[in-house]
This record gives C-alpha cells, structure tokens and sequence, in this order.
C-alpha cells in the first residue's frame, strides 16, 4: 500500500518541489571493507513512509532485525512522505537507511544514496534473488543505489456474479473485449444517470493513471534519456481508446457517477458493493476484500492488452519500495546490514508481505509456503514475475514523469478527441523541459 500512496497526483506535484534539493553532490563513495565486521553496535535512523497498521509492520521486521544484532538500535522514523526524505537526506540530515518508493523518488535521490554492488559483491548477494524487473527498475544511471522490498501488482478485478448475469463466464483479455462488456453491463436509472457502471475508464479515477494503464501497451516513454511519448504509435492508441470509450458513455454521467461513489479505502468501495462490474486494482484488494467484502464473489486476472499494441497478455504495471543507505551515514556497515536483512532475509520478506499485504519481491519469499496468498492473490504473484510486466522508467524528475502525462490525459479524456498528437508533442517538452533543468543542477 506505501509504494501505491506516493504514486498518487498530489505527491507527484509535491516531489517538484523536492528536486531542486535533492540532486546535490556529496561526493564519491567510500571504500568498502574486504570482508564484513564481525559484530556491529550503534544507532541507525531507519526512516520510511509507512504509516499506522503497515508501521507495525515495518517495526516488528525491525525488531527481528534487532534479535540478530543486540547492539544495534534502529530508531524508526515513520510516516514520512518520501519528498520529505529525499529532502532531509539532500539537506545532510540524521538518515542512515531510506525506504521510499521507486517511480516517486530514485531518480531523484539515487547521488545521495551509496552505491551497494561492492556490499552485494562481498556478502554474496545477488540481483537474480529478485524478479528481474525489480532489480533492473531500483538501480539508476549506472548505481546500484537500492534493493527493492515489497511491490505493488496492478491487475483486473470482477465481480462474478454481475458478469454471470450478463451471460459472461470470463474477463477480458484486450481493451476492446473491456469496453464491449463494460458497455454491455453498464446499466441506467429512468433520468439517463447511470445506475450500474462495467468499468470506469476515466484516468484520474481512483487507480487509473497513466502509470498503471501503460502495461496494457507497449508505450515507449523514453529515447536516449530524452522523453519520447509522442513518437510512441501505442500512446495515441491507447489515449484515443480511452477518450473513445468515455465519450460513449458520456464524461459528464462518468464525472457525477464517480463523485457519488463511496471512499476508495472504506468498505464502500464501488468495485466490492457491485455500483462498478470490473476495476483496475493493485493486489491489497484481496486484503480489503476479505475484511471489507467476504461473501462478494469476485476474480482478478491481468489487465487487458490494447489490441496490436504490442504487450502480450499476462502481465501489468508495477511499483515497488526499495530501500538504500545515505551516502553520508556514519554507520554504513550497520545500515548495509538492516538494508540485507529487509530485503534478502526470508522470513522477514514474508513478515512484511503477509502484514502489508503487498507482492514480495524476493524470489524466495514468492515462493515460501508461509506467504499468505489465497488464489486471487497467487494472479498478482505469477504478475509479477512475467516479463510482460513494466513499470514507468526511472529519471531524475521522479513522479513528474507521469504526473505530466496525467495532467494531459485528464484534460484529454473531456474533448472531443483532436489536438492529440499536439498534446503529447507538448508533454514531451514539459518533461524535456523538467529533466534539463534537473541535470543543469
């Protein structure tokens, strides 16, 4: 649930402010030792953007770690946003070991953090632990400046029940097939107004960005570091499929149906009280499911592929948290260590897995006997590890990335459809124009 709160508009506007901070130069690395230390003692400041339940989460991992290591302390500072991190490690503050999300802030930070082959190089830890995209996606501009830790799996949910009554037995494969039976299970009240809705294909609601639908195409967001939207055929297909499909079923009727629905986290959710057939979701819905919702009759599959775009079926956009050491922590061994501990300890990936109910990414722990992973949870896990799998790239703008794209796309989706190929013409300058001023820092 962490890496899915960065990723979201207002936290992506926010991670602007950050980055005239935190590119700063702090040097090179220091050498690191030709074999461990035999015993470590201190206090390490672990900080992360976990909050209330999923602190706990984090805490009790910490507390493990702790068991191994009785004289290192690890004072825990949750609950903060990641730009805030990214800031107070720029700013040479009291952080030795940073968990944020990776789309939101690696790019951004990745100067200030250490680089962790040669720790990795010396203790026998490698990236093939880990599903492959998630050990390429938390490295930058040539550092191993993290390993990642949980992730989120964005895939289909639907509600078997409203999909059996409509004479439907399976999901969708293709963004065709979705609009098809969305508009066939799209129902109506007597003034126009809808009563029942397939699917909510407006970007801006709840998880639909331009992040998470890019998996259903094989978009192309970047060319030789420079933003590369508009030459990319499958972002106008994939735009003009989405405003298509709006426009069938109205923007204004889509507009006041989705101000009407109940809170995304509350047990009103729309997908799991059946007002919405089918949603694009991450894997904590099975979660909520449970708690929320235990009799609705529901499935999740991969998210459908636009048609000829290029993405095979079986995949979906992905995020994850990863985790690093400051460049100028005065404790690196020790935060080295934590690091190791959070992200290639099994049992304690497992630990945080179960309790943030989020995909491991450790191989190991995917595989363990002791992750909690009920059948529409197992379709995140086997998401995960297909190489049609993608996340948006790293860069030194972080969220603005997307945040760009999405800015666009929302004012897109209300109009009628022209002007498309200007628009991201002039998306792609904005993002050129934010990575240009980053790298002139």
């Amino acid at each position: 649930m962490g890496a899915r709160r960065t990723a979201a508009l207002a936290c992506a506007l926010a991670a602007v402010a950050a980055l005239g901070l935190s590119g700063c130069g702090t040097g090179g690395d220091d050498p690191v030792a030709a074999t461990p230390p035999k015993h470590l003692s201190g206090t390490i400041q672990l900080w992360h953007h976990y909050s209330d339940r999923e602190a706990s989460v984090i805490q009790d991992a910490v507390h493990g770690f702790e068991k191994l290591h009785p004289d290192v302390h690890v004072d825990v500072h949750s609950g903060q946003q990641d730009t805030k991190i990214t800031q107070v490690v720029a700013s040479g503050g009291d952080v030795d070991v940073l968990l944020t999300n990776l789309n939101a802030t690696l790019g951004t930070a990745c100067k200030t953090m250490s680089d962790l082959a040669p720790y990795m190089k010396r203790d026998g830890v490698s990236t093939s632990q880990f599903q492959d995209i998630f050990a390429r996606a938390t490295a930058f501009d040539g550092r191993r400046c993290s390993l990642p830790t949980t992730s989120d799996v964005y895939g289909l949910y639907y509600n078997k029940t409203l999909l059996a009554r409509a004479g439907m037995t399976q999901p969708p494969r293709t963004l065709d097939q979705l609009e098809s039976m969305a508009l066939k299970l799209t129902t109506y009240k007597k003034d126009g107004s809808i009563k029942t809705l397939g699917f909510d294909p407006l970007v801006g609601f709840q998880q639909n960005t331009s992040g998470t639908l890019s998996a259903a195409a094989g978009v192309t967001w970047t060319k030789n570091g420079d933003s590369a939207i508009a030459t990319s055929e499958p972002w106008h297909r994939l735009l003009a499929w989405q405003r298509d499909f709006v426009h069938k079923i109205g923007y204004d009727k889509l507009k006041t149906f989705s101000a009407g629905l109940g809170d995304e986290w509350s047990a009103d959710n729309a997908f799991q009280t059946g007002r919405i057939a089918m949603a694009l979701d991450g894997e904590w819905r099975v979660a909520f499911i449970q708690d929320q919702a235990p009799h609705l009759k529901y499935g999740t599959a991969p998210f459908p592929v636009l048609d000829g775009g290029g993405r095979r079926y079986g995949g979906g956009f992905v995020s994850a948290a990863d985790v690093g050491v400051n460049k100028r922590s005065n404790h690196k061994e020790a935060a080295w260590a934590l690091v190791k501990y959070l992200t290639t300890d099994t049992g304690a990936a497992v630990r945080i897995a179960n309790g943030i109910k989020n995909i491991p990414t450790l191989k190991a722990a995917a595989e363990s006997p002791g992750l909690q992973a009920p059948a529409p949870y197992r379709t995140f896990i086997r998401a995960s590890a297909d190489p049609a799998s993608s996340t948006s790239p790293i860069t030194e703008i972080g969220a603005t990335l997307t945040a760009t794209l999405d800015n666009y796309w929302t004012s897109f989706q209300q109009g009628s459809g022209k002007g498309l190929a200007d628009g991201l013409r002039k998306v792609d300058t904005d993002i050129n124009n934010a990575l240009s001023l980053r790298r002139a820092k």
